[in-house]
């Protein structure tokens, strides 16, 4: 190919194009489990974190509940992903091996967030989230009817394959996907980049800012415990048995039990099967939904 600005504008067109067609393609994972808080800033702030609305009956005036601030915020990060093509693969007319890997690089660009977001559920046992405590634990601090701290859980313990339990049925989600600047696609190629100039090659990459964090740990139930009926009984329990502040119940849903691949048989057979193992009938047969992620 005679290398001319025109020439090269069109490969440019056809690499954004690939990009772009793998990207709108790729289906993510990260909003099974996620909301998402677009960011405007550098950092962002979760106040309000903690703060179940609720309702309560209307008689004399309104009473004004100050929000519990927690200072919970999430930084945004940098990412890229940078790729180099020859010059002499484009004017050899050669250029056209490249296009998978753009491509694959519109894909990778639109399950990054998982990769974000699906590690926060293993390292939630180990990991702070915004009322100090590890994301699954079991002494998380609720005010109880007078008013007085007490410990609540959302740990099954144990120490084996880590499995979890999620309501994801609110606008509010256990996890936050957190985008401050759209993926995009760049090229450099102008005679006079310093790369064409000097080192004879074509430059395409992307970049991004964005993070992930916790969201309400109430919404999750995380347990290393073997997955069996009796284990998945007691995260029901202790999730749909949950409660706020002067302990109000909160009414959640536990839909979504999320397992790593090494898990996917055991989930299967316990929320679709029709009888376990043992010959019992089985009474959770699809109460939640199987979710198999591989990326945990």
């Amino acid at each position: 190919m005679i290398i001319n600005r025109e020439n090269i504008d069109a490969l440019n067109t056809g690499f954004r194009t690939s990009f772009n067609n793998a990207f709108a393609g790729t289906e993510p994972m990260w909003n099974r489990v996620a909301m998402e808080a677009p960011s405007t800033t550098a950092k962002e702030t979760y106040g309000w974190l903690g703060s179940v609305p609720a309702f309560r009956e209307w008689i004399g005036d309104r009473v004004y509940k100050n929000l519990e601030v927690h200072d919970f915020t999430i930084r945004n990060r940098k990412f890229e992903m940078t790729v180099l093509v020859p010059r002499d693969a484009v004017e050899d007319d050669t250029y056209g091996v490249y296009t998978p890997f753009v491509s694959e690089m519109g894909r990778a660009s639109k399950v990054h967030p998982d990769e974000l977001v699906f590690p926060l559920l293993g390292a939630g046992f180990d990991t702070p989230c915004y009322d100090g405590q590890y994301f699954f634990d079991t002494d998380h601090p609720v005010l109880d009817k007078s008013g007085a701290p007490v410990s609540v859980s959302n740990s099954g313990g144990g120490s084996g394959a880590p499995w979890f339990l999620l309501d994801t049925t609110r606008a509010v989600r256990p996890f936050i996907w957190q985008p401050r600047r759209p993926y995009d696609f760049k090229a450099k190629t102008g005679p006079t980049d310093e790369n064409v100039f000097d080192r004879d090659e074509y430059v395409y990459g992307v970049d991004t800012r964005c993070n992930s964090g916790y969201g309400l740990w109430q919404l999750a139930y995380g347990s290393k415990q073997t997955l069996d009926a009796t284990n998945y009984a007691a995260a029901r329990t202790a999730m749909m048995g949950m409660k706020g502040d002067y302990e109000r119940p909160l009414g959640l849903r536990p839909k979504l039990l999320v397992v790593p691949p090494s898990l996917e048989g055991k989930a299967l057979e316990l929320i679709q099967a029709e009888r376990l193992a043992n010959g019992a009938t089985n009474v959770y047969r699809n109460t939640a939904e199987v979710f198999v992620c591989p990326w945990l």
